[in-house]
């Protein structure tokens, strides 16, 4: 590895094994890490949870640098896995998982197998070639019901309220685990309601922005009070970032944006931003939704100098702009 200036920092240049790297926001990272000078493999099974030309978009200029290696393949086989290690890896970056509280309601089978089973492989595979440095994506949504706010990382997180959200809590504890026996240095990071360009289309921002921008009714659960932690994406990956150059020992950290906003406002928001009107189908509640997220991010702050920047508005200003430019003009 060789050592270079990047943000101010001197930087390592090395070769990291992103899993779920052509997604939105696994294919942000690697526009980071290959604009920072790192080696990028990325591994991806380009399922059909959404279209998956999406992701061949998120990824076509990723394909045209000499620093990036592209391996398709499923998490839960173990040869796949394996053939992400046939040259050096020097730090992994797991994003690959099943994703969504909803759908893991209807098949919550198939989020343990890919979200439990597919990580052991993933770390077995890393113990037998020596690779020590994992990040790994947990998600807010550990947080269950939490009466109290902000979420802090010490908080009580045993009453998960959805299958996704228990293969993440199962995850972080599968990681503390390989930490303890087998000496990796493991990093999970809890994110708060990432949004942004590329934001999957089912994702609530993207869903109503579309909604509202054709004209059609978006349905609203609840009554519209339920409040969300928003990150934007390059937030997000900063932290991510962080926490690749700090990685050691066992951590997990919150990555948001510590300031909340009430559903109904957000719909507002993106309404302005597309200078429409939104129409509301208000709908109950749903199972495995949860009242509020809110992150502490306090620790993050202090341990690897987080430090997000982009309020909703901003974010959601950005993310109505490329969807004009790269969605509803480019269906």
């Amino acid at each position: 590895m060789h050592p270079t200036r990047f943000g101010g920092f001197e930087h390592s240049m090395s070769r990291i094994l992103v899993t779920g790297g052509a997604g939105f926001i696994g294919s942000h990272l690697v526009d980071r890490l290959l604009e920072r000078g790192d080696e990028v493999v990325c591994f991806d099974n380009f399922n059909d949870f959404y279209d998956p030309s999406i992701k061949r978009g998120n990824i076509s200029e990723h394909q045209k640098s000499s620093a990036y290696t592209l391996i398709e393949g499923d998490l839960r086989n173990r040869a796949d896995v394996a053939a992400c290690f046939d040259g050096p890896i020097h730090q992994i970056v797991h994003l690959a998982a099943m994703a969504g509280v909803r759908p893991s309601l209807d098949n919550p089978g198939l989020y343990v197998d890919v979200n439990l089973r597919g990580t052991v492989n993933l770390y077995d595979e890393a113990i037998k070639v020596g690779v020590k440095k994992i990040v790994f994506a947990s998600s807010s949504s550990v947080y269950g019901a939490n009466e109290k706010v902000p979420f802090h990382e010490d908080d009580v997180v045993d009453h998960p309220v959805s299958p996704y959200a228990a293969t993440k809590k199962a995850g972080e504890l599968l990681s503390h685990t390989y930490h303890h026996i087998h000496g990796l240095d493991i990093t999970c990071l809890r994110f708060f309601t990432v949004y942004g360009p590329r934001q999957r289309p089912e994702m609530a921002i993207h869903k109503f922005a579309r909604l509202i921008d054709e004209g059609k009714s978006l349905p609203m659960f609840g009554d519209g009070t339920t409040r969300r932690d928003y990150t934007f994406v390059a937030d997000i990956i900063d932290g991510v970032t962080k926490a690749m150059d700090s990685c050691a020992g066992f951590h997990v950290y919150n990555l948001g944006e510590s300031q909340t906003i009430e559903l109904r406002e957000l719909i507002a928001v993106i309404a302005d931003a597309l200078g429409k009107k939104a129409i509301i189908d208000q709908r109950p509640e749903q199972p495995g939704d949860v009242p509020r997220t809110f992150a502490d991010i306090s620790r993050a702050k202090e341990e690897l100098r987080y430090a997000p920047s982009t309020d909703v508005k901003t974010g959601v200003n950005h993310f109505v702009a490329w969807y004009l430019e790269n969605v509803k003009n480019n269906p």
